[in-house]
């Protein structure tokens, strides 16, 4: 945690609690919730990529993130919201995550995005 002092207000930690679907259907499956620590500025997919590595191995999230907004991997539902995840920014207090609607769900937050056109 990063504590801010009077001299450095720019850079200061804040807290969130991220409620996020897990399961492998929409119809099977429930909400986890976990609290984490952010730096001001951090995004959601940050948070989620941060909590597969260091409390949450399972965690079935897609990016492949070489610039903000390109690949289009990490689109998800975010407070009811289709956002991507790598420019939706973290808010104190609660952030539901889910996977897209209408899509196969894969696990947890990744869904078959692929159009049917290009399916074999």
């Amino acid at each position: 945690m990063v504590s801010a002092t009077d001299t450095d207000l720019s850079h200061t930690s804040r807290s969130a609690r991220l409620k996020i679907w897990r399961g492998t259907s929409h119809e099977e499956g429930g909400y986890r919730t976990y609290d984490i620590v952010f730096d001001e500025g951090e995004s959601v997919l940050d948070a989620l990529v941060a909590l597969r590595r260091d409390r949450v191995p399972d965690l079935a999230v897609r990016f492949s993130c070489f610039n903000a907004n390109v690949c289009k991997e990490c689109t998800m539902l975010i407070d009811g919201e289709v956002q991507y995840a790598c420019i939706a920014k973290l808010k104190p207090g609660d952030t539901q995550i889910d996977p897209l609607p209408n899509r196969k769900l894969l696990r947890d937050l990744i869904t078959d995005t692929l159009p049917n056109a290009e399916k074999l």
